[in-house]
C-alpha cells in the first residue's frame, strides 16, 4: 500500500493531524498499534484545557499552549466534541505561595495571555466562588480562559472527521522498522509493507523508538505515571472550577476538576516509569492522591470513587514539545514530547504540523472542494428531551431500548458507534463513544448486552469481542 504520508500513532495529535492534513488532495493513512484510536495517554489524562499560564516562557510549548486553548472551543463545537469553558484556580496556601501566583500571572501575560483574562482574587472571593475549598486558603489564581474537555472523545471525532475525508485508519498496525529507499520510506508493519513519501511521527511515549528506526536519536522520551480517580456524580457540584495546587518541576499537582460529564476527577501523581506499556496502580498511590486533593477540597472521600486508572505521559528531557523534520530526513516530521498542556495544545499542534509539511512537500498543494471539518452528531439519548426521544423512536425503535442504565445509553448508540466511520471494535471502545459502563456499577450490568450487540454488529463469535483488543479475552468457550 502507497501513501503520500504515513501518521504514526492515532492519539489526540496524530487524529488532529490527520484531519487537519485531510483538507489536502493526499492519500493519507493513520497507523495506531491498538485496536481503536485514543489508546494511551489519550484516553487517561485530566482532560483540561489550560489557559497558558505555566509553561516556561519562549518555549514551543507556550505558544501552542496559548494558541490551542483559544482555538478549542470552536473545533470541539464543529466537531460536536462537549466543551466547557469553567476556568481554573490554583490555589495558594501562604504568603509565599501567593509569591508564586504572581510570577504565574507575569508568565501568561509573557506567553501572550490578555490581562484581563487572568486574576489573583482574594480569600473572600475564592470562597464566593469555591465554597468547599480549604479554609487554609489565602488566596488563588483565576483563569478565565481554561477550560474542560473529553480527551478520548476529541481524538474519536477528529479519527471520524479524517476518516470522513479520505484518511484510511489502520488499527493494530504496529510499526517495527522503516526504511528509506528511492526517495521512499518502507514501513515494517504488524499488518505487512507499507509506502509512504512523508511520515508524521505521532507515537507519543514510543516516538523516540520511531524515531530511532531512521537513524535520528534527538528524540529522548521519558515516560512519568500519573494515577488517578473518577469520583461518582453524586460528588460533581463539589468544585465549580479545575482546582490546582501551585505547581512543582514535577507538574502541576494534584488537581480537583468537574468532568464535561459531570464526575469529578482527582490527581494525577507524577512518578517516572521504565515500562512505557503499563499503567498498573497502587492502592497507596490512590490514598496518597486523596490526601493531597483534600488539602485543597477538604470534603472529598476515597468513598465516593467508582473507578481508578493510570495514565502514561510523554516526557522529552529537553522539556518542550519537539515538532519539526528531522535532521536525519527532512520528510520525517517528529512530533514528540507532548506532555500536558498537550490536550489543550492540540488544535495549534496540529495547524503547526501542517505548516511545517508545507515547508517540506515538494509539489503543489492543492486543497480539496468538498472537505468537511465536521463529523455526523451523535446520538446522545441522555440529554434528549421526552419529545425529542419519543420522535426518535418512533423513527428507530433500537433507540428505545436502554442498555446502560447508570448512563441512559441504548441499543441504538452502540450500534451507531460500532458503524461510526473509525468504529468500536471491543468494549472499551463502546464504552468512550458512549459513555456505557462509566457509570457507578462499572459495566456490571450492561457489559454482557455491550458483548452481544458487538458480536452481532461485527458478525463474529461472542468470544472473540474483546475489552480493549489483544488478548484481553472476556469469554473463553461455551460451558453448556
Amino acid at each position: 500500500m502507497f501513501y503520500d504520508i504515513a501518521i504514526i500513532g492515532a492519539g489526540v495529535i496524530g487524529s488532529l493531524t490527520a484531519r487537519k492534513l485531510s483538507e489536502y488532495n493526499l492519500k493519507i493513512a493513520l497507523l495506531e498499534k491498538c485496536n481503536d484510536v485514543a489508546c494511551a495517554t489519550s484516553k487517561a489524562n485530566s482532560g483540561i484545557v489550560h489557559a497558558g499560564f505555566d509553561a516556561r516562557p519562549g518555549t514551543i510549548k507556550a505558544k501552542l499552549n496559548v494558541d490551542g486553548a483559544k482555538m478549542m472551543p470552536e473545533v470541539c463545537e464543529t466537531l460536536h466534541v462537549p466543551y466547557k469553558d469553567i476556568g481554573s484556580l490554583v490555589v495558594a496556601f501562604s504568603e509565599e505561595e501567593m509569591k508564586t501566583l504572581e510570577k504565574l500571572y507575569q508568565r501568561g501575560i509573557t506567553n501572550g495571555l490578555d490581562a484581563d483574562s487572568m486574576e489573583i482574587i482574594d480569600k473572600d472571593a475564592l470562597f464566593k466562588m469555591e465554597p468547599n475549598i480549604s479554609p487554609n486558603a489565602v488566596g488563588a489564581l483565576l483563569a478565565k480562559t481554561a477550560g474542560i474537555v473529553c480527551p478520548y472523545e476529541l481524538t474519536i471525532a477528529a479519527a471520524e472527521c479524517a476518516a470522513t475525508n479520505g484518511v484510511e485508519f489502520l488499527r493494530n498496525c504496529g510499526v517495527t522498522a522503516i526504511k528509506f529507499e528511492n526517495d521512499t520510506f518502507i514501513l515494517s508493519t504488524e499488518q505487512g509493507e507499507i509506502s509512504a513519501k512523508y511520515i508524521i511521527n505521532a507515537a507519543g511515549l514510543h516516538a523516540d523508538n520511531i524515531s530511532r528506526m531512521i537513524g535520528d536519536d534527538s528524540v529522548n522520551i521519558k515516560a512519568r505515571l500519573g494515577e488517578y480517580a473518577l469520583l461518582d456524580k453524586s460528588v460533581g457540584g463539589v468544585v465549580n472550577h479545575v482546582i490546582f495546587q501551585c505547581p512543582t518541576e514535577l507538574g502541576k499537582g494534584v488537581l480537583v476538576s468537574p468532568t464535561v460529564d459531570g464526575n469529578v476527577i482527582v490527581g494525577p501523581t507524577t512518578v517516572e516509569v521504565e515500562d512505557k506499556d503499563s499503567v498498573s496502580i497502587a492502592q497507596e498511590a490512590l490514598k496518597n492522591v486523596f490526601k493531597s486533593a483534600c488539602l485543597s477540597v477538604p470534603s472529598l472521600s476515597m468513598r465516593n470513587t467508582i473507578t481508578s486508572f493510570g495514565g502514561l505521559r510523554a516526557h522529552d528531557v529537553t522539556s518542550d514539545f519537539v515538532i519539526g523534520a528531522s535532521k536525519v530526513n527532512g520528510k520525517f516530521i517528529n512530533v514528540a514530547g507532548i506532555e500536558s498542556p498537550g490536550l489543550a495544545s492540540s488544535p495549534a499542534i496540529a495547524e503547526y504540523v501542517a505548516e511545517v509539511f508545507e515547508s517540506i512537500y515538494d509539489g503543489t498543494l492543492e486543497k480539496k472542494t468538498n472537505y468537511n471539518p465536521s463529523r455526523k452528531e451523535p446520538v446522545k439519548f441522555r440529554e434528549m428531551t421526552d419529545d425529542q426521544r419519543r420522535e426518535l423512536i418512533a423513527k428507530n425503535n433500537t433507540y428505545g431500548r436502554i442498555i446502560c442504565r447508570c448512563e441512559t445509553v441504548t441499543e441504538g448508540e452502540i450500534i451507531d458507534a460500532i458503524n461510526s466511520p473509525v468504529g468500536a471494535r471491543d468494549v472499551d471502545g463502546v464504552k468512550r463513544r458512549t459513555r456505557a459502563g462509566m457509570g457507578r456499577c462499572q459495566s456490571g450490568f450492561c457489559g454482557s448486552k455491550v458483548m452481544e450487540i458487538l458480536s452481532r454488529e461485527l458478525n463474529v463469535p461472542i468470544n472473540e469481542i474483546t475489552k480493549f483488543g489483544g488478548k484481553s479475552d472476556i469469554l473463553y468457550e461455551r460451558t453448556k
